[in-house]
């Protein structure tokens, strides 16, 4: 019982934290360029490394408060017959893994946040998602 008290807090924590931070981000991106997309590392940062970690290993600072352990990203290649799943991925970041791929709803779909960020810009928008899957490409173990 204590243990979901303690979950419970931490999660209004983190809530509080990315409310306060999506009114700084707000600011921030109203004042940048139109055309303006963060780096892949940049948005990796923002995004992914609560849940997957800074060293994209699956063990970031939420980790242990999922449903389904988030994925070492580190290994896509790895489990994908030596290959970048390049499709894969970004069809994961724009719609979300549905309930099949990833065991739970825990991940979002980052499209909608992404077109919400760049006012329906699909250009920006897949810009951003090609920027990630650069990044976590990078990532890769060999």
């Amino acid at each position: 019982m204590m243990r979901y008290a303690l979950y419970g807090s931490l999660l209004a924590a983190i809530l509080a934290i990315c409310i306060a931070g999506s009114a700084t981000s707000a600011t921030v991106e109203e004042t940048l360029p139109l055309n303006y997309v963060p780096s892949g590392k940049l948005m990796y940062q923002q995004h992914c490394a609560t849940c997957h970690g800074a060293d994209a290993k699956g063990s970031g600072p939420l980790a242990s408060v999922l449903k389904t352990p988030p994925a070492d990203l580190t290994l896509l290649t790895k489990h994908h017959g030596g290959k970048f799943p390049r499709e894969y991925v970004s069809s994961v970041l724009e719609f979300g893994p549905g309930p099949t791929a990833h065991g739970s709803s825990d991940m979002p779909a980052w499209g909608p946040i992404f077109r919400y960020y760049d006012k329906q810009n699909e250009r920006a928008v897949q810009q951003r998602i090609r920027n990630l899957c650069n990044y976590l490409e990078s990532l890769q173990e060999p």
